[in-house]
């Protein structure tokens, strides 16, 4: 409560960071080891004015969300979001029926509670508040017409002006208002077909004033990698390494690179028995220190029994993206001495690339024999060992 008013924070995380690149969005990112966005909803959590929190992401992320939020004891709803921000912090807004609400980016990690108790002041004050720093640097205004609508390059050869930057602020989150003045700007925006770049720009367009508050130079938002504390934008790059056997045995089907290969022989397991992707998965999990295929699909559990072991490395592709890794290429070595499996690698490789998402020619499968050593070179098996690089 903040002077017998509650307070609702809504914390905006369903952009997908596009600019950033990777297969998470940047607020799902680690910094510190916690993700941007555990880190914007702690704010809110530890403010002793907000009482309640919902968060608003994208809809493949929503069970990401919960598991992240599950430990924060104000975060009472996730929502998934709308094609645009303004969509998605309608989302939030709706849920909220009075008192105050703070409108706050989910990749905005550093806000402190000096600048939400301004915010909250200025909102109770004036109806709308918005946290703001001076501009540092010196800023132009392209006077010529025509460029396009989302452009952030430089314009070249356009005419410009110097502004005056003792007049120019930076704007911040979070946005601070009355629940009722920001509904009816919702609705007056929707009514109208308009679509605003933030909240407070809303209401102005009721001819609401909107206060301004001392923001904070710390309180940045995570748009780019330039943007990351210095010891978190390097690329963290894993190699891994895995290496699998599997028995040769009359009545069970032959299964490699999830192709089924006719033989007189396949291969013992609970699973379908692909060795080639077993030894995929062991090198993954090894790159991203996440065990193994024994930890996370025992022989011992029902069901495992049968499963094609593409379906497998799906979840295996899932346990590393949510981590924040991509795989960056694999290399996978088959011994076997019989068959040959030159004619099938092309449809392995496509198997494989598709399974984990990345282009084809980041995945090489290739087969040798034993020269008739060993139990590969007396049919009794089949083994593969697999290299992979995941980043992130």
């Amino acid at each position: 409560m903040f002077e017998g008013k509650n307070v609702t924070a809504i914390v905006v995380a369903a952009g997908k960071g596009t600019r950033f690149g990777g297969d998470l969005p940047k607020q799902f990112l680690k910094i510190g080891g916690e993700t941007v966005l555990e880190k914007a909803v702690a704010a809110f959590e530890v403010h002793p004015a907000v009482d309640q929190i919902a968060v608003v992401t994208g809809g493949d992320f929503v069970m990401l969300c919960e598991e992240l939020c599950s430990r924060f004891a104000k975060v009472r709803k996730i929502l998934t979001g709308g094609a645009q921000r303004q969509d998605s912090v309608y989302e939030g807004l709706k849920t909220v029926t009075d008192g105050l609400v703070l409108v706050h980016d989910g990749a905005r990690p550093f806000v402190t509670g000096d600048v939400i108790d301004r915010v909250l002041e200025g909102a109770y004050n004036q109806g709308a508040c918005v946290p703001c720093v001076p501009v540092k640097d010196t800023v132009r205004q392209v006077l010529e017409t025509g460029r396009e609508a989302g452009q952030e390059a430089v314009p070249p050869g356009r005419s410009s002006r110097t502004l005056d930057r003792s007049a120019l602020f930076s704007v911040q989150t979070p946005q601070g208002f009355e629940v009722c003045l920001l509904k009816e700007a919702f609705a007056k925006a929707f009514e109208e077909g308009f679509s605003g770049t933030d909240d407070a720009g809303l209401v102005e367009r009721l001819g609401h004033p909107v206060a301004l508050a001392e923001g904070d130079y710390t309180n940045i938002k995570i748009t780019t990698r330039e943007d990351l504390p210095e010891e978190d934008k390097k690329m963290d790059m894993r190699v891994g390494c895995g290496y699998d056997v599997h028995q040769l045995v009359e009545g069970r089907r032959l299964i490699l690179g999830g192709v089924d290969i006719p033989h007189t022989k396949g291969l013992l397991g609970h699973s379908d028995a692909d060795v080639l992707i077993h030894a995929l998965m062991d090198a993954i999990l090894g790159a991203a220190a996440m065990g193994d295929i024994g930890k996370h699909f025992p022989d011992s559990d029902q069901q495992y029994k049968g499963i094609s072991s593409m379906k497998l490395l799906e979840h295996v592709k899932r346990l590393i993206s949510d981590e924040g890794y991509k795989v960056g290429n694999v290399d996978v070595t088959v011994m076997a001495q019989k068959p040959k499996i030159a004619s099938y690698i092309p449809q392995m490789r496509t198997n494989i690339a598709e399974t984990l998402g990345i282009e084809i020619e980041r995945v090489n499968v290739k087969g040798t024999t034993t020269e008739k050593l060993g139990f590969v070179g007396r049919e009794e098996g089949i083994a593969a060992e697999a290299v992979c690089i995941l980043y992130k």
